[in-house]
């Protein structure tokens, strides 16, 4: 009992490399940056749904694929 008291009062902590703060600092910044990240991209799927809508509507209603209705 003597040994794993004398070990537990003699244990070195290794020291850190930052301060404690910078830690989770440094993890806010990682996902603030992949959070731009996502932001970056929202509407990218309708940026061009003008074009879309005109290629099905050419595609579908006039029934010539890929010629724009004329025949």
């Amino acid at each position: 009992m003597h040994l794993l008291a004398t070990a537990l009062l003699t244990e070195v902590k290794a020291p850190l490399f930052l301060p404690e703060i910078a830690f989770p600092i440094i993890a806010a910044c990682i996902f603030l940056v992949l959070a731009l990240i996502t932001w970056s991209y929202r509407d990218v799927a309708n940026r061009h749904a003008n074009k879309a809508a005109n290629q099905y509507h050419d595609d579908h209603v006039h029934g010539q694929a890929g010629h724009g209705g004329q025949q």
